[in-house]
């Protein structure tokens, strides 16, 4: 990726609220999963497309359990 920092902490915590609210199997919450174990850029591309396909209000409210 360009030369933007990845948090793999970050994006661990996305997955759990992530999990918690679309489910452990949804193609995001997986996704995200991979992602933070590997940390690898292709992965985490395909976790923040996944990502960027859930409902607006699920995102929105992923963000808010991981600001809280």
């Amino acid at each position: 990726m360009n030369d933007t920092k990845i948090d793999l902490e970050t994006i661990r915590k996305l997955a759990k609220a992530c999990a918690f609210i679309c489910g452990a199997d949804n193609p995001a919450t997986v996704a995200l999963k991979a992602a933070a174990e590997s940390g690898a850029d292709k992965d985490v591309k395909k976790a923040r497309d996944a990502f960027l396909k859930l409902k607006p209000g699920d995102r929105a409210a992923a963000f808010a359990m991981i600001s809280g």
